[in-house]
């Protein structure tokens, strides 16, 4: 995400077509180890389209998902009692750990977090 985010940058701050430097000379500049692989796979996918027509059709694939879980809120409802409340505790215990396996990725020093 934080070489997507140089890339918007770099874009937003008049450069139409940033370069693998740019991006690199960006996330340097806050301290962040670049994984060259990275950035070049950011900047091939992104070459020679429009940013703003990638974020409007992101924000049209966004607004079709289902948002909430009123789905799994209301099965332990219906199931009546027992077993019904086990299966959300542990998907909540599941999401916990993957944020902070996340986290430990880049330190808690995300460029934009």
């Amino acid at each position: 995400m934080r070489y997507v985010a140089a890339y918007l940058l770099a874009v937003l701050g008049g450069n139409a077509a940033p370069s693998n430097s740019d991006i690199e000379k960006i996330l340097s500049s806050v301290g962040i180890d670049v994984d060259s692989a990275r950035v070049t796979k950011v900047v091939n996918e992104l070459k020679g389209k429009s940013i703003e027509e990638l974020i409007a059709s992101g924000r049209e694939k966004l607004s079709s998902m289902p948002a909430g879980g009123g789905a799994v809120s209301a099965a332990p409802a219906a199931g009546g009692g027992g077993g019904g409340a086990a299966a959300p505790a542990a998907e909540k215990k599941e999401e916990k750990k993957e944020e902070s396996e996340s986290e430990d990725e880049d330190m808690g020093f995300g460029l934009f977090e």
